[in-house]
């Protein structure tokens, strides 16, 4: 994305201002350094991905938007493992799942939601109207205002 010395100064003049703009939406000032650092990850993978060197014009600009990305991600692990506490909460004692299981269950409900945000918009969303609504491919076709097949 910009040569390294550049990026260093991307670093140092934009860096505490993205960590309090992430502390905002977030609340928390650790997980709010976990993401900053991963956006300037992003950053420097972009760049090695870019072969040729190219300059930022709008460096707030562009961090607020991979930021942004990053902290939605994060909402959305959060909330779906508070929807799987709450469900687990609800089993009687011995039905519960011991620690480990639990963590392997988070785990995988992660790896399902990276799969499924890598999956095209339409398809996703048709995944998850068949899957986990329930839905039949007629019903889905019909809201969706697409062919059945």
């Amino acid at each position: 994305m910009m040569a390294g010395s550049n990026t260093e100064s991307v670093y140092k003049d934009h860096h505490q201002w993205l960590l309090s703009w992430i502390i905002s939406k977030v609340g928390c000032d650790q997980r709010a350094a976990d993401l900053t650092q991963d956006t300037f990850v992003r950053l420097l993978l972009n760049q090695q991905k870019q072969k040729e060197q190219l300059t930022l014009e709008h460096p707030r600009a562009y961090l607020r938007t991979v930021a942004n990305g990053l902290v939605i991600d994060h909402f959305r692990r959060r909330s779906l493992e508070q929807a799987y506490w709450e469900v687990l909460n609800s089993l009687p004692e011995q039905v519960a799942i011991s620690e480990e299981d639990r963590h392997l269950v988070l785990e995988t409900l992660d790896q399902i939601d990276q799969i499924l945000d890598s999956l095209p918009g339409r398809i996703r969303q048709v995944f998850i109207m068949s899957q986990i609504d329930g839905l039949p491919y007629k019903t889905i076709a019909e809201q969706l205002s697409v062919s059945e097949r």
